[in-house]
């Protein structure tokens, strides 16, 4: 009998019989009665069922906040979770943070509280200061935030607790788990086979969008492939001249990495979801999503990159922006899967404009990249895209080629708005993605290129933004 094997709250496990999408949510509440952890909207967005998972990366413990709401029970084989039950020491010592929340008056109903204290307390255990963040992805019902805040401001300075500092790493698998119904990878080429021989499986890295499918939509997934814990699709490194970033790494593992490299692509994909979101999706499954409003492919394809298939033992490689073929179609073969992305390694000029109806954790209404060199003030070479604009995320050649070679005046910038509504003429978005009029659309994308024109040519403003009344 086929067993998934993890810690809880410090004491080791066992489950047999594991159904592919059974949430760690339901295990902790119905099976383990650690009902601390809440269930509130159930889709990754009010932060109540926060744990911290931790797993073994090259012999180091590696933490963080989740939703385990949309964690899948084959995605902890081999990893630790705390829940807020398991967050004091054995003889009821309280974390800094629980303390701190005492202290300042944070806790409210207890609903959200719980998964409040695991996101601090994560946070806690690897230094990051960064408190607004680190709770924009919990509601708080009570409107309790400021003392919540304070909370995690005291408790930064507070050391680590021993029984959460010195804890060992979670036992690391060097063996897949294969059952008949799901496949816990660790090796790439029996992932590629086993998916080349089960082309109707689901391919799932964070389970972020996958959960919903789930939780939402009620939908059976009669076969499942949890990529995530495959070394060669779990890293970053430089080589060949590119950028190479597994298809199942954390968007915030590339977050941090690209902070230095493009830095406005680090700060799309913090307003890509919360950390616990964050913690979790991941690059290529953002990609093999296909949504016209996915906020990655815009800036990969404004970056030139590229996307390494592969089906069993064969690899190609194809431009991003050939990968959507049309709404939620792309040209992947049954049974091929994402193995890499590659961008190539060149000097930022990069720019992302996200336009959503709220600031953080919501898909966008227009996503705009705008990769544009500019020498002696004359654009030199141009790459746009936008997602939100039709039914696929797409370049915008018309607009390319009215910059190139020119000076970023008022008339240049006039005859590139005017042939972005060219390129995007008519739009078509498909109704199940649309989040705002085209009328609103085409306006926005028009002052995004106004914009990028601005900041440019370090105007302290846009003077050519089009009066839109919505």
């Amino acid at each position: 009998m086929t067993k998934i094997h993890f810690r809880v709250n410090g004491r080791e496990v066992s489950v047999n019989d594991v159904e592919p999408t059974a949430t760690l949510l339901d295990w902790l509440r119905e099976e383990q009665g650690l009902t601390g952890t809440k269930e509130g909207c159930n889709e990754g967005d009010c932060g109540a069922c926060t744990v911290m998972v931790s797993h073994n990366e090259n012999g180091r413990m590696v933490r963080g906040a989740v939703n385990s709401c949309l964690f899948f029970l084959p995605q902890m084989d081999g990893k630790d979770v705390r829940t807020v039950e398991g967050i004091a020491e054995l003889n009821g010592s309280l974390h800094p943070v629980q303390e701190a929340m005492i202290a300042n008056h944070g806790s409210q109903c207890g609903f959200c509280t719980p998964g409040i204290i695991m996101s601090m307390a994560a946070a806690h255990s690897i230094g990051d200061r960064l408190h607004d963040d680190v709770l924009a992805g919990n509601l708080c019902r009570c409107t309790g935030y400021a003392p919540i805040v304070k909370a995690a401001e005291s408790a930064a300075g507070k050391p680590v607790p021993e029984w959460i500092r010195d804890e060992p790493p979670p036992r690391a698998r060097g063996e897949s788990v294969e059952t008949n119904r799901f496949l816990v990878a660790r090796n790439l080429n029996e992932l590629a086979e086993w998916y080349e021989s089960n082309p109707d499986a689901v391919v799932i890295g964070g389970a972020t969008d996958v959960g919903l499918w789930v939780t939402k939509k009620l939908r059976e997934i009669e076969k499942a492939c949890f990529a995530a814990q495959v070394p060669e699709l779990s890293k970053i490194e430089v080589a060949n001249s590119f950028i190479e970033i597994g298809s199942a790494v954390p968007l915030e593992n590339i977050r941090k990495f690209m902070t230095a490299r493009h830095p406005a692509l680090s700060e799309l994909l913090r307003r890509f979801g919360s950390v616990q979101i964050r913690n979790a999706a991941t690059l290529g499954g953002n990609i093999a999503n296909a949504s016209p409003i996915g906020d990655s492919p815009p800036a990969m394809i404004a970056l030139g990159a590229k996307l390494k298939l592969r089906k069993g033992g064969k690899t190609r490689t194809i431009p991003v922006e050939k990968f959507f073929l049309g709404f939620k179609k792309q040209d992947r073969l049954p049974g091929e899967l994402i193995e890499k992305i590659l961008i190539p390694v060149q000097d930022d000029h990069l720019r992302c404009y996200k336009l959503s109806k709220r600031l953080d954790q919501d898909i966008s209404s227009v996503c705009g990249c705008f990769n544009i060199a500019v020498e002696k003030e004359v654009v030199v070479s141009a790459r746009i895209a936008f997602g939100g604009m039709a039914s696929i995320p797409r370049r915008s050649p018309g607009t390319e080629s009215a910059l190139l070679g020119r000076r970023l005046t008022p008339e240049t910038v006039s005859d590139a708005q005017e042939a972005l509504v060219r390129d995007f003429s008519p739009m078509r978005v498909n109704k199940a993605t649309t989040r705002a009029s085209t009328e609103y659309r085409v306006a926005a994308a028009r002052n995004l290129i106004a914009k990028f024109a601005a900041e440019a040519s370090q105007e302290s403003k846009p003077t050519h933004v089009l009066d839109i009344k919505l």
